[in-house]
């Protein structure tokens, strides 16, 4: 193999279908025998939805995906509008993580990816990942994207360093007898805060967190009587919850792999970054990250580019992912203030979001993806070319597209 990618979800199975599409032979090893059905991202952002029309399998996720117009900051009442965007994607997508991984998985198998599940890495060795049962699977490059946890970043020596937990958000996908009026719902205030998704099967997701969550020591498994209890106090009602799919807690542990890369060794996604799941980023980011290094791994070891354009993976990934902590730390820090000076300070930031649009687009863009800068260059939107057709049916091939100033964008406007 070429490459040997850890890990088979979101980020890794990207990964695998944008190295097969450079000409790359890859095999992804999955620890799990089945997909896991519990789903801790929902949310696909608009500059992932541009990358999945650039290969031309934004589709499937849209016909399933339900539209949401605007994101949240720290989950303050005023809503980030999503409609200023210059993107043909002004939304956010709401799809359960299993189904997303299924249509990766379907896209990366159909181009020609290997994958093995039950497979669990357990190290590195010369040339290889070795599994736990003795199984060297060789590779000239290996990827971890095998989560927070990630087996091939402590196999590596590659630091994590970072802060630990000062606070637990928890989950709940239930059956509501009494759900919110139009499914979706959001609560804050001096006892805690919550929102309520729908998700398929009749089951709904109430993520939060409440004052009593404030504490580094792991507060214990989530039942449904703590569940039902808390949500009634934030929001005077349990909706009627009964029949949990899936109780869980999470934390605001925040680090950063020191390196993307190490010799032969790179990471993507959670393996490379973790933080508090605030605005539903965490997946978006994995996938960007493997959208950024999958064509130059195939470039690498396929002979049409030297090893050193696998620096630049680092160079301009590492700052993303530094900006990523900046913002979710932020958020986290006004989700989880619950004194009354706290709940004065989420009604001013939301106040200026809704009377300062500058602010209100600036922290869209960051959100959504669409912000992202590197030394080389900026993300270009969907311009016209002159054949008639628009940039992202062009990368469809995943191969370089050059583009003159003055071209217009499909809604006729000059591109910037």
């Amino acid at each position: 193999m070429d490459v040997v990618v850890v890990g088979a979800g979101p980020t890794g199975l990207w990964l695998a279908g944008e190295l097969r599409l450079g000409g790359a032979s890859v095999t992804v090893l999955e620890s799990r025998t089945q997909r896991d059905a519990n789903s801790k991202a929902l949310t696909i952002h608009p500059r992932t939805l541009e990358i999945f029309d650039s290969r031309g399998v934004v589709e499937p996720f849209l016909d399933e995906g339900i539209r949401i117009p605007d994101g949240h900051f720290a989950g303050l009442p005023q809503r980030l509008d999503f409609s200023v965007l210059d993107t043909p994607y002004p939304f956010t997508l709401v799809l359960v993580q299993a189904r997303t991984e299924e249509l990766l998985e379907d896209r990366a198998r159909r181009m020609g990816a290997i994958i093995r599940r039950g497979c669990q890495a357990t190290g590195l060795a010369e040339g290889g990942v070795v599994l736990a049962d003795g199984e060297v699977v060789e590779a000239r490059y290996v990827v971890g994207c095998d989560g927070t946890r990630s087996t091939i970043r402590t196999a590596a020596g590659i630091g994590f360093p970072g802060t630990g937990p000062t606070t637990w958000g928890w989950l709940g996908d239930v059956v509501l007898d009494a759900p919110p009026e139009r499914g979706f719902a959001g609560v804050a205030g001096v006892n805690g805060g919550l929102m309520v998704v729908p998700l398929p099967g009749g089951v709904h997701r109430i993520v939060g967190g409440d004052p009593g969550a404030n504490q580094a020591a792991w507060p214990g498994e989530l039942t449904l009587d703590e569940l039902r209890a808390t949500v009634e106090r934030i929001a005077g009602t349990d909706f009627g919850m009964r029949d949990p799919v899936w109780l869980s807690r999470f934390s605001n542990s925040t680090r950063q792999a020191v390196t993307y890369r190490k010799g032969t060794v790179l990471l993507a996604g959670d393996a490379a970054h973790m933080h508090f799941p605030t605005g539903g980023v965490g997946m978006n980011v994995g996938i960007q990250d493997a959208h950024n290094l999958g064509w130059k791994l195939a470039a690498v070891v396929t002979g049409r580019a030297d090893e050193a354009l696998l620096d630049t993976y680092h160079e301009e990934r590492h700052p993303v992912g530094a900006d990523l902590l900046e913002h979710t730390r932020a958020q986290t820090a006004l989700m989880t203030t619950f004194s009354p000076e706290g709940q004065a300070l989420r009604a001013v930031v939301s106040d200026l979001i809704a009377k300062a649009p500058d602010m209100s687009r600036e922290l869209a863009e960051r959100l959504s993806g669409l912000g992202v800068t590197y030394p080389t260059g900026r993300r270009a939107g969907n311009v016209r070319m002159p054949d008639g057709s628009t940039l992202f049916e062009r990368l469809r091939t995943g191969e370089h597209v050059a583009t003159d100033a003055g071209l217009v964008r499909p809604d006729g406007h000059l591109a910037a």
